[in-house]
């Protein structure tokens, strides 16, 4: 089954590997006999539906994640090894989408204006008023 990532991009079934794996957490012995972690590796360097900027814009943004070129992910929420097939296609999809989005636009960096500057030094001589009149008087 292909992974639709987005309307312009497909990732076919051939690309995609799949392992799987003992889980640990709920189904008690159920989980000591059946392989239903599931873990999706997918070459980012060798991928064929990649455009060049798209494969250097994955590389750059999912870096951290990639192990020689390959972006894997895990999954063991569910009992049903089929569940956890559907989660781990779920994730892939949406670190692909993450890696492939647009930057968002940059801050434009601004000054503060009079008025917050003067009501944030008023506030900071009333907390110092509050805390000299806190003190013991001078001994006479």
């Amino acid at each position: 089954m292909d992974l639709e990532v987005s309307p312009m991009l497909t990732i076919p079934a051939t690309e995609l590997h799949w392992r799987f794996s003992r889980s640990s957490g709920p189904g008690g012995q159920h989980v000591n006999t059946t392989d239903t972690r599931v873990e999706l590796s997918w070459n980012i360097a060798r991928s064929a539906v990649l455009s060049d900027q798209q494969r250097t814009l994955l590389q750059t943004r999912l870096g951290q994640r990639l192990i020689t070129g390959m972006l894997t992910v895990t999954a063991s929420e569910h009992r049903s090894q089929l569940r956890n097939r559907e989660i781990a296609l779920g994730k892939l999809a949406e670190l692909v989408i993450e890696g492939l989005a647009p930057a968002p636009p940059r801050r434009r960096p601004t000054k503060p204006t009079r008025g917050s500057d003067r009501r944030r030094l008023a506030a900071k001589q009333q907390r110092s008023a509050t805390k000299q009149q806190r003190q013991r008087p001078p001994a006479e």
